[in-house]
């Protein structure tokens, strides 16, 4: 099966860098799992027959049109050597030396990334890396010595082409004498890999992981003795085809164990972990056509770049169209896998026919239904898979409220949220859930978005409705805000935020609170303090008011009808987009002892330096807490100047209960008896006195940025 060599002596040629070091990670990181280079080469050689059988749709002008397509292999144990052949498209002078020589067509800068990650997380090279990055050629220098592939391309008019190397830095090219179409691969093995060079080696490796490939493999094997000569003059071969080649998506599910589908799910995913939900389905009408579809147990994190080869593999009546067909589900659902075979496509149309054929949009809109069905029902017969899954995909299903409004109604059940009733952060809830437990008199579904279940569980936002055991749902994901672009409503019931300035809450609760209300400071004292708090800030707010939903904290912010969320803000501000802090309305609890002794400040002097810088800092804490702040670090000039007043001030006895939630605030005392002067203040309590007259030295106003 050795082709032979022209005359004219081959170019020597040095690898790409990055080429030299994925072989040296692939070469020494994976030895243990050496039998993935067959696996590999076969693949290659599946490919190659695919594209030549597409090619033959519309173009019978090609070398050798009627030869068999398919795949054989053959060992030679005394000279330690495999050789796998096919019968498929072939390569010129220029293709080989871009398929096997230079980074742009190997996947070698990608997968060197993916290393690289891997080793920082302790992660070794696993064999289903090899295969995702299509890199999987230079595996056979785990088992080689040498390579030698020789190769004729399908074009008539083009010549043979051997490409050799060791694996060592550099390659050679040159013409080779070829006649038949197609590619062979003649493999020196090393010393360690001699099992290589076994027909019982060679047949197990094909069946583990190549038995569904759609073309023959055969393999030379030695025949078995006749029975009528014990020992035969010589030995005598033949070749046995050893995969099974069987469209298994077009079997009924009765017909295909769950070996087979774990087999087929390793070949077509290079991934040998176990699929999370498997999807066998058929239809007649409105189009006919087989799928078998696959969701993995992990997300690949290519698919949130640039990675361009996911999608399903197209055939018609067994016939492979197109590769990563993209067309066949919507992008949100790319973490999708598997196949998919139409009766109704013709084979001599362009791949530009096939995606806008109404056929293929038939077929897309059936698969949406029915992967939106078998994830509900997973969600419902198996709530550990699914919140397995909901963690490596859930992202994916909030693209696919924000981008495709047809599908709403099929994917909005599949959320899922933590809430003010989560036990952790992993203790999720379904929208259902939400609206079984909300009260009777409930008109809205309450969220509110944040960076991480810890922060926005202390929000001021939240004091109301934790005291009053209102639901609310958090939103921690960047999507989330773009999912609600496309989520407004369920069931009927607006969706809307707690830091909304209009809001519809539940009559007893309200009820409740009016109730309790307890008007500490004064219309009068009231009215000053908010004129400070305008003038202080100006117009970097929209309005000051009183705030009827905090129960502690001293102020929160809240956003004007219409205003664009602050997790929207966060997003502009990580794409890069010019971003200005917005415009909110600033609501002011009259009951809090830092508020109230702002106002007794501002009523025993006016001019006390110490009231600017506190509105200021209750101003910039919630922009820090909503996520907004600008630049959080020009509040520490501020912050140490306060400091510096407070600790010159001393202690005093307390007034007040401030919440763990206030820092306290200090002026200072009159004079302690001396009990008070020993005892200080309540371990429990903050220390709150009246403002002094004069205000000392020590206490001159810091600078601030207007």
């Amino acid at each position: 099966m050795t082709d032979t060599v022209k005359d004219a002596a081959p170019e020597q040629v040095e690898f790409r860098a990055e080429i030299r070091q994925l072989l040296d990670i692939i070469i020494h990181s994976l030895y243990s799992n050496r039998d993935i280079f067959l696996r590999e080469l076969i693949s290659n050689a599946s490919d190659a027959l695919n594209r030549l059988k597409f090619e033959m749709l519309t173009n019978r002008n090609v070398v050798d049109p009627d030869a068999e397509l398919g795949i054989w292999l053959e060992v030679d144990e005394p000279a330690n050597t495999l050789t796998i052949r096919d019968t498929g498209i072939g390569m010129t002078h220029d293709e080989i030396v871009q398929s096997l020589g230079t980074i742009a067509h190997s996947g070698a800068k990608e997968f060197l990334q993916a290393m690289e990650e891997a080793g920082q997380k302790g992660q070794g090279v696993t064999a289903d890396v090899i295969g995702q990055f299509g890199v999987g050629f230079y595996a056979v220098f785990m088992a080689a010595d040498e390579v030698t592939v020789t190769s004729r391309s399908y074009k008539p008019e083009a010549e043979a082409v051997v490409w050799s190397s060791t694996g060592q830095g550099t390659y050679t090219v040159g013409p080779a004498d070829k006649s038949e179409r197609g590619t062979t691969i003649e493999i020196k093995l090393n010393d360690n890999s001699t099992e290589f060079a076994k027909n019982y080696k060679v047949r197990q490796i094909i069946k583990t992981h190549s038995d569904f490939v759609d073309f023959p493999i055969y393999l030379k094997e030695e025949k078995a003795p006749s029975g009528e000569d014990d020992q035969p003059a010589e030995k005598e071969f033949e070749w046995n085809q050893i995969n099974e080649q069987t469209a298994i998506w077009r079997q009924s599910m009765r017909e295909v164990d769950e070996e087979k589908y774990k087999s087929f799910y390793r070949q077509l995913t290079m991934d040998f972990g176990e699929p999370l939900l498997r999807i066998h389905t058929s239809a007649d009408v409105p189009v006919q056509f087989y799928a078998l579809l696959f969701v993995p147990s992990k997300k690949d994190y290519r698919l949130f770049g640039a990675k361009e080869d996911y999608g399903l593999k197209l055939y018609t009546r067994k016939v492979l169209i197109q590769e990563n067909f993209k067309e066949l589900l919507p992008q949100y659902l790319r973490f999708v896998e598997g196949v998919v075979d139409a009766e109704d496509i013709p084979l001599n149309v362009s791949r530009e026919m096939v995606q806008k054929s109404p056929v293929i949009e038939k077929i897309k809109k059936v698969l949406v239904r029915r992967v939106a069905n078998q994830l509900e029902e997973m969600a419902s017969d198996r709530p550990d898979d699914y919140r397995t899954f909901w963690q490596e995909f859930g992202s994916f299903i909030k693209e696919g409220l924000a981008t495709d409004p047809d599908s709403k109604s099929k994917f909005t059940e599949l959320l899922r949220f933590q809430s003010s009733q989560s036990k952790d952060a992993a203790d999720l809830i379904s929208l259902k859930q939400y609206a079984d437990r909300m009260k009777s008199s409930q008109s809205e579904i309450y969220y509110i978005i944040g960076d991480d279940f810890k922060t926005v569980a202390r929000s001021p936002h939240l004091e109301y409705f934790k005291k009053h055991d209102i639901e609310v749902l958090y939103l921690t994901d960047p999507l989330d805000s773009f999912m609600l672009i496309g989520l407004t409503e369920y069931n009927g019931k607006p969706l809307k935020n707690v830091d909304d300035s209009n809001l519809d809450l539940p009559e007893e609760a309200e009820a409740k609170t009016e109730a309790k209300a307890e008007e500490k400071l004064s219309s009068d004292e009231f009215e000053t303090l908010v004129s400070r708090f305008k003038e202080v800030l100006g117009d970097r707010i929209e309005d000051v008011r009183e705030s009827k939903l905090l129960t502690d904290s001293p102020v929160r912010l809240v956003n004007p009808p219409d205003a664009m969320n602050a997790n929207m803000h966060r997003v502009q501000r990580l794409l890069g987009k010019e971003y200005q802090v917005p415009k909110k309305i600033l609501e002011i609890n009259r009951g809090n002892a830092m508020v109230q002794n702002i106002s007794a400040r501002l009523t025993a002097n006016a001019g006390d330096s110490l009231i600017n810088p506190l509105i200021e800092q209750l101003f910039e804490n919630e922009l820090v807490a909503e996520g907004i702040h600008p630049n959080p670090a020009d509040m520490l000039p501020r912050i140490q100047a306060l400091m510096q007043a407070a600790a010159q001030m001393g202690a005093a006895p307390v007034k007040a209960e401030p919440t763990a939630a206030e820092a306290p605030v200090v002026d200072p005392p009159a004079e302690p008896s001396e009990v008070e002067a020993k005892a200080g203040p309540a371990p429990d309590e903050t220390p709150v006195v009246d403002p002094p007259a004069e205000p000392s030295e020590v206490e001159a106003e810091p600078k601030t940025e207007e």
